[in-house]
Parts: structure tokens; sequence; C-alpha cells
């Protein structure tokens, strides 16, 4: 089968799409791929390293207020519209699949109006403007939340789940918190602002040391590298409590969350669908700076089943960390319900599901 996949803008859309693939082709060696996105966007530096061929277009997204600006994006998108069926011709792919961001829009839209059959993947639980307009033109649209189905089409909404989900269950346990100095079969929580890091949530972390350091469970931290520095420093003015290990930065996340007991993050849809395919359980902190307050929603979908508790960034205080951590992780049969709950709303086999609705598609399209 060969596929085209198409998603930017941030790593929420472009790391789903990169499990997909990688998946894909563990299962099925025959698969070939093209990548279509954007040449100034992560997806660029991330796709070539994987050795998938990649293609680019030049597009913006709308402004939500009235600007000039949308004037030349309507220009941008019809011009990638043409050049992606140019590309879309010559590769005849039997199923092109979109995973959020602008850069969809035209890739998606082409296929469509060549009569290839399409897909999209939405992550989050309100969806954003490019899913929404190619709503009306895909075949199908696979959803990670139920919240999402009501914003679509019913006959076209699957629940297939994050393929990111599969990578993190196929980890193996290896003792990856040993190479951070902390002990084995201790609680653990594990604190992260995404990769950027979250100035709040390091303000709060860092104000609560000389406490956590007494504490009868571990802290793994990741400050996000642009904190480091600021924050080893403020460590070492606060004794660094040896039973707290910092770091700027992980690359081996699955492995890790495997060993947690409990996770302290925003509540992006990526991280999310790891935390649930694993059953761990969370304190969420949504960002209330994107797009709907969508963060804000994800975290509830995951609080309103158990799974997790909501913090907003608003009530966030080293007090109420404090206080949150100790009511999850020093009450045994709590944390065990959070647990189950999470497991609940987990789906491992997200990638596998989305590839059976692609190839049932592509299956039941009549040739090109």
């Amino acid at each position: 089968m060969k596929i085209v996949v198409s998603g930017g803008g941030t790593g929420g859309h472009i790391y789903p799409a990169l499990a997909l693939i990688r998946t894909i082709k563990e299962k099925h060696a025959e698969t070939s791929f093209l990548y279509i996105g954007t040449e100034k966007g992560l997806e660029s530096k991330l796709v070539p390293r994987e050795g998938i061929e990649f293609r680019s277009i030049h597009i913006t997204g709308f402004k939500r207020s009235l600007s000039f600006e949308n004037v030349k994006t309507v220009a941008r998108f019809l011009k990638g519209v043409r050049e992606c069926k140019k590309w879309l011709k010559k590769y005849k792919p039997d199923i092109v699949i979109g995973t959020g961001g602008y850069v969809c829009g035209p890739v998606v839209y082409a296929a469509s109006k060549l009569h290839i059959p399409t897909i999209i993947h939405e992550q989050n639980s309100v969806p954003g403007l490019t899913n929404k307009f190619l709503s009306k033109y895909v075949d199908k649209i696979a959803v990670c939340f139920e919240a999402a189905e009501e914003f679509f089409p019913r006959e076209k909404v699957i629940l297939t789940g994050n393929p990111r989900a599969s990578e993190v269950v196929s980890a193996e346990k290896n003792g990856a918190l040993r190479a951070f100095g902390l002990k084995e079969n201790v609680p653990t929580v594990l604190i992260f602002g995404g990769s950027r890091g979250a100035r709040p949530l390091n303000e709060a972390v860092v104000k609560s040391l000389p406490v956590l350091g007494n504490k009868p469970y571990q802290i793994l931290y990741i400050t996000g590298e642009i904190h480091f520095e600021n924050v080893k420093k403020e460590v070492s003015l606060a004794g660094k409590p040896s039973n707290v290990a910092i770091a700027p930065f992980v690359h081996n996340m699955p492995e890790i969350l495997k060993e947690v007991d409990l996770v302290v993050s925003r509540a992006g849809a990526t991280t999310l669908a790891e935390l649930t395919a694993l059953g761990v359980p969370s304190i969420l902190i949504p960002s209330p700076y994107v797009t709907n307050n969508h963060q804000e929603k994800n975290a509830r979908t995951l609080a309103d089943k158990g799974a997790a508790v909501l913090l907003l960034e608003k009530e966030l205080s080293s007090e109420r960390l404090v206080k949150e951590l100790d009511a999850v992780l020093t009450n045994e049969n709590r944390l065990k319900k959070m647990k189950q709950a999470s497991s609940k709303l987990g789906i491992p086999d997200a990638s596998d599901r989305l590839y059976q609705v692609m190839v049932e598609l592509a299956n039941s399209s009549d040739p090109q």
C-alpha cells in the first residue's frame, strides 16, 4: 500500500504521524510513504531523519480576526492544492491521511477532489479549524477522545486513539530511573511541562523543594532546556534533596513512564494518550494559552473518569502542588483506583486500529 501522510505545526500533530508510520513499517514492510509538510515546520527536520520521502508546500493558517493576511492564506491554499494534485497524481497513493495542522488543508482537500480515499486524525477533544473544514470532504475521521465526536458528522467518526500509545506500550522496562540516581521500588512522580518547560510549574516545584525533600516518595523533575540552568541554581540553594533528580530533557520518555507511579504535566493530547495507554495516574495542569482552551477540555476527560486530578494554572502554588502529590502518593487505595481508571481510557492498539481503517477505505474505493 502507498500512503501519503500530512501533519505539521506542532509535535502533537507530527509525533502521532511518525509513530503510525513506524508501526506500519514494522508490521507491513512493503508499505511506502510520502510525507507532505511545510519547509519551516518541525516536520521538515523530523521526517527526513526517519528516512521518509518528504515534500513541502508554503501555507499559513487563518487569523481568527478580520485580516488581509487571510486573503493571502486563501491564495496560498489554492496554490498548495494545485501542487499537491501534481504530486498525488504522480505518486498514486492508495490513501491520504492528515494528522492535523494547517498544512493538511490543501493536501487532504486535493486528495478528496482526486477521489483518493481520505482520513483525518484528531488528537484533541476539541478540533482545530483545519480538521473542521476537512471533515466535510474526507471519508473517515479518527478521534482520540469521545468528546470530539460531537463536532463531526457522526457517520464518519471512528474512535481509534493516538498512535503514540502503541509505541509507549511496546517500550521495555529497563531501569531507566537509575540513570538519574533514583531508587527502584520507591513511589516516584515525574514532573514535566513539555519540551520547553512551563515557567509556572517550574516556580511551584522550586518553592516546594524544602518540603519535598522530606517526603516518602521521589521526584524526577524535567525542567525544559531553556529553564534548566536557572532551576539548577535554585535546587542547589535548596540543598538539592536526595530524593529529587532534575534534567533538562529526556529522550526515552516511554521507558520512564513505565517506571513512575504518577505524572504531573500539561494536558497535551499525545501526553494523555501515553499516560492512559500505560494506566498512569496524573495531576494535569493544562496550558491556558492554547487554541479553544483544548488542553483543559482534554484534562477534564480524564478527571471526570477519576484517572487524573485537574489543577488549573491560576490555582497552582507550591502548597497546592505538595497537597495534591501527598493526596495521591500517600493514599495507596486512591492511587490504585486512579491507575485502573486511566487504564480503562487507554487505547494501546491505536496504530493497528487506524491502519485497519485505512486498509478498509483503500479496498472499498474505486481504482483510480
